[in-house]
């Protein structure tokens, strides 16, 4: 055995002068001959195929974990971390050591450039180039390394540029052994391998893309603060220690912590913060709460009027406080001032005075901490009313990051403009996943699209915004999902690319679940969070979906169920370690979502049949009342049954019978409706796109009145429509069916019912008269009554090809364009399953500038056709996005055929401000859609193309709908229409 020769520590400078002259040429080959190499994949292995796999774990021989005492505590706490999830994966333990003395055989070096012995002998000996990565922020590489030592044949190698760098690689590394972020908040279980390797080769980190990734754990009661309280006595260290290490496994480094009164992060538990610098994470307070004060200590410290023109000494002494307070811990102290309790300053507060308290600010910071206030990193939120100071020409200190947000609904608000993004302080982004307000909050389940996520980001990103990443998750769960994409996005940006969207579903599944049904969660995880977003659980409402057209309501219910009859396939087929995790991630948030939207789907069908007298009103209120209880009972097996009461209280947050922005105090059902029904069966029907009924419904004797005749059938949309009977009395009604033409088609022709029975009416178009308008009759017979119903047929159609006209609409989904014109380098991308129906098209590179609109702009086109002449109007549903550019709003441009293009204005009319709840913005956040419109006219029936013009960036298209006179009200629009190819 022998001891390694242990060199002195020196400066990163002196160290490595003389190696980075000899390395730079080395260095400047391998990354020209070798990229591959350089960023090359982590292999891992429970096989040694051959001699080119490192062993991490191979009893008896298990390898140790070697780091140097002196570097940071941060540092020895990753090596622990790596240690015990090797011992998960394995059974064994390797052991930490700390002496370089009696190394033998294979071993993991862990440390820091310049604070580890270890790393920095390797360096001078040459066997370690860290030109990459040196000098850089959160770095790392990950490399096998031949003959490090004396007696060492081999070692695998986790060097960090900073101490967060060192803490990252080791947690990559425990990421792809197998261990998941979601470890322990999730329960994802580590499968079991006895022997461990990993292939041979140098990565070295990309990113990251962002400097600080962090999240807010707000608006936290009821759900997150009983459950701390309950598991951890409260939000102390015992809990933050499980955020930290939650935070770290997500390449994180940055926290706003539960402020919701009455909690103070640093004031209930002086261990929280002193924790987060041993952790390496980087406490900040909100974008209300200014210099590491959180809201709830103003109260305690008694300070008075929270006003700065009235009661500036006590203001001054309580920040002071904040700051003496946060010592040397790695922080990022908040500046300015908002009013008390998150609300806006006074209409009369002045830039002027802002930028007093700001300037108030950094001479306290200045005083407090003997350095000048540059030496302290600072962040000044523009949120809500503080934009108007922002707009207004404020401006701060170049080394203060100025952070913008979102509109609390996922939509950004504002992005720098080229002039403003050289400031130095660079510039942040909150973002929210979670919000308490206007509209109505949303809190309880997971509605938020990952696609919009990166679509927005990816603006955020390209605008220079890559200081601080920061989202608003609640309570932690049940946001796991989102949470993960967007540190990972923060973290290496350019990596997920709108093609790279589905299968970040199936990698996050995979690294969960496995590979064996990673694809089939993938969709339903895309699947389930795009349905949450149309509408969230808090604001639906039993007419949210039509009941009526399109078989709107009961193809939602569809989805959701078709959703959960997978999710629970795949729960019962999975090995029993994997339930407790699929359940948390998966079943329980679908399975969920799909009960509430039925439960408003029967309300509305309740109040519905009510009006129309159906005998099974009554049955869809007991429906309702059933469904409401088994709300309760999903939360308490949540609660109680879930991983022995672990995460009791995690979904306590009320979130049915919302009567205004803020929550109910308790879940309250939907009201529901019970009706006195006949003695007797009774007949009734409706039709599927029937004539208009007269009187309502009912004669002036009150005798039921029906829909006489179908909307028209044609042979190019071959429909099918149905007669819904239904019974409006007690016990069984009879009915008959009688089609008086041979082309008319029935389901059935006659059958017995207790209250709702669907019938389909098709057309044999081989019979079928070959004349311009033919109509048939139907004769319906139940319960003494007969009543005649018209089918008529249109057979003068023109030449078809493209999406075909339906009922006296076209509807199209923007991704299935017939052609697409391209201006390189701008261009046109799909962004796979955003939106509320489909999928989007937007232009890229999203900084490209406005375009100036030419015969040569880039556009994409629509061939459709429709049967009649006239006006139509184009409904162009866009994602709610706002003019974040502040150039008098986002545009683009629309025609049909070579008419002149019409230049659209997608913010037209936004004049009042988001933050002051206008109605324009309340109405697109809720429904999670902007339509804007547009009057064409059709010089003669037959085939057509939509064209539609790029002029800003920024602009989502989701879907298209051409009313010729027959649209209908629904949430989403009609279904897409019937695509017929181009004859030959």
């Amino acid at each position: 055995m022998y001891s390694i020769f242990i060199i002195s520590r020196l400066t990163k400078k002196h160290l490595f002068k003389k190696y980075n002259n000899k390395m730079r040429l080395l260095t400047i080959l391998l990354l020209l001959l070798l990229p591959q190499f350089v960023h090359s994949q982590i292999v891992i292995s429970n096989e040694k195929e051959n001699e080119d796999y490192f062993s991490i774990a191979n009893d008896p021989f298990s390898t140790k974990i070697l780091f140097d005492t002196l570097d940071n505590v941060l540092v020895q706490k990753s090596v622990q971390f790596l240690a015990s999830d090797i011992e998960k994966v394995t059974d064994q333990k390797p052991k930490i050591i700390s002496s370089g003395e009696y190394l033998d055989n294979n071993l993991i070096i862990v440390g820091t450039i310049g604070n580890s012995h270890f790393i920095d002998q390797l360096i001078t000996s040459e066997k370690l180039d860290v030109n990459p990565i040196i000098n850089n922020w959160e770095n790392f590489i990950i490399q096998t390394i031949e003959n490090p030592f004396p007696s060492v044949d081999r070692a695998l190698v986790i060097a960090g540029s900073d101490r967060r760098g060192t803490a990252f690689g080791v947690f990559t590394l425990s990421e792809k052994i197998g261990v998941s972020p979601w470890y322990w908040w999730a329960d994802v279980p580590v499968e079991k391998s006895e022997q461990l390797f990993i292939k041979n080769g140098r990565h070295v980190s990309r990113g990251p893309s962002v400097k600080y990734r962090g999240i807010f754990l707000n608006d936290e009661a009821p759900a997150l603060r009983n459950w701390a309280k309950e598991k951890f006595g409260g939000f102390n260290h015992k809990f933050y220690e499980n955020v930290y290490e939650l935070l770290l496994r997500n390449k994180a480094n940055f926290l706003w912590p539960a402020m919701w009164l009455p909690t103070a992060f640093a004031d209930d538990d002086p261990e929280n913060a002193r924790l987060a610098d041993e952790y390496g994470i980087v406490i900040s307070t909100s974008h209300h709460e200014p210099m590491m004060r959180a809201h709830h200590e103003w109260q305690r410290f008694g300070g008075g009027e929270w006003n700065y023109e009235t009661n500036k000494e006590q203001l001054q002494e309580f920040w002071r406080g904040g700051i003496e307070r946060m010592g040397d811990y790695e922080s990022v102290v908040t500046m300015g001032m908002r009013g008390d309790g998150d609300e806006g300053m006074s209409e009369e507060t002045a830039v002027d005075l802002l930028q007093t308290i700001i300037e108030d600010q950094r001479n306290i910071i200045t005083d407090v901490t003997g350095k000048p206030a540059h030496e302290t990193p600072q962040v000044w939120a523009i949120y809500k009313e503080v934009q108007d100071y922002y707009d207004k020409g404020m401006r701060v200190e170049d080394d203060i990051t100025i952070l913008f947000s979102d509109d609390n609904w996922g939509n950004i608000r504002y992005l720098p403009k080229k002039d403003d993004q050289s400031h130095p302080g660079g510039f942040g982004m909150y973002y929210h996943f979670d919000y308490v307000g206007a509209p109505v909050s949303y809190r309880w389940n997971n509605v938020t699209q990952l696609e919009r996520v990166w679509e927005q980001m990816k603006h955020t990103y390209e605008a220079g915004v890559k200081e601080l990443w920061i989202a608003n998750v609640g309570d932690i769960k049940p946001m796991e999902l989102p949470i993960s994409f967007f540190l990972d996005l923060a973290w290496e940006t350019e990596a997920i690319q709108a093609e790279d969207l589905p299968n970040y579903y199936v990698n996050w599944a995979k690294q969960q679940f496995g590979d064996e049904y990673a694809k089939e969660i993938a969709e339903i995880l895309a699947l389930y969070t795009k349905y949450n977003a149309r509408r969230t659980p808090e604001m639906l409402e039993p007419s949210t979906y039509s009941l009526v057209n399109y078989r709107e309501a009961d193809r939602i219910l569809d989805e959701y169920r078709n959703l959960l009859e997978r999710s629970n396939t795949i729960y019962s087929k999975l090995p029993e370690s994997y339930k407790s995790a699929f359940y948390q991630l998966v079943l329980s948030p679908v399975e969920m979502s799909s009960n509430i939207n039925e439960m408003y789907i029967a309300t509305g069908k309740n109040r519905l049949y009510a009006q129309q007298g159906r005998a099974s009103a009554n049955k869809y209120a007991e429906r309702v009342k059933e469904l409401f209880a088994y709300d309760a009972e999903l939360t308490r097996q949540f609660h109680e049954d879930l991983e022995d009461g672990k995460w009791n209280h995690m979904m306590s947050q009320t979130h049915i019978g919302y009567t205004s922005w803020n929550h109910p105090r308790t879940n309250v059902m939907p009201a529901i409706s019970y009706i006195h029904t006949a003695s007797l069966p009774q007949l009734g029907f409706s039709l599927e796109y029937g004539s208009d009924v007269e009187w309502g419904g009912f004669s002036v004797e009150s005798d039921p009145l029906f829909s006489k005749s179908f909307s028209e059938f044609d042979p190019l949309n071959q429909q099918t429509y149905y007669i819904d009977i239904f019974n409006m009395g007690e016990g069984n009604l009879n009915y008959s069916l009688e089609a008086k033409q041979d082309w008319i088609k029935l389901s059935r022709e006659e059958g017995s019912l207790q209250y709702d029975e669907k019938v389909f009416v098709s057309i044999d178009w081989e019979k079928v008269p070959n004349q311009e308008n033919v109509a048939g009759e139907i004769i319906i017979k139940g319960a003494g009554k007969e009543y005649e119903i018209q089918v008529p047929v249109r057979n003068n159609l023109p030449t078809a090809s493209g999406f075909i006209e339906n009922n006296g609409y076209v509807s199209i989904e923007a991704a299935n364009y017939t052609a697409k014109i391209d201006a390189l380098p701008i261009h046109w991308t799909k962004v796979p399953n955003l939106g509320r129906t489909h999928s989007s098209m937007i232009i890229e590179p999203v900084n490209a500038p406005r375009h100036e609109l030419s015969t040569e702009s880039p556009r994409l086109e629509y061939e459709f056709t429709v049967f009649d002449d006239g006006e139509i109007t184009i409904h162009t549903f866009l994602s709610p996005t706002q003019d974040f550019k502040k150039q008098g709003g986002l545009k683009f441009a629309i025609s049909i055929d070579d008419e002149e293009p019409q230049i659209v204005n997608m913010n037209e009319g936004e004049i009042k401000p988001d933050h002051k709840y206008a109605d324009w913005w309340t109405k697109s956040v809720a429904d999670h859609i902007k339509v804007s419109t547009s009057k064409h006219k059709i010089k003669q029936p037959g085939k057509h193309t939509l064209k539609i013009w790029m002029i800003d960036t920024g602009v989502v298209f989701q879907k298209f709908v051409i009313d010729a006179g027959g649209m209908k009200p629904s949430y989403l629009g009609p279904p897409e229409s019937n695509f017929v190819k181009p004859a030959l």
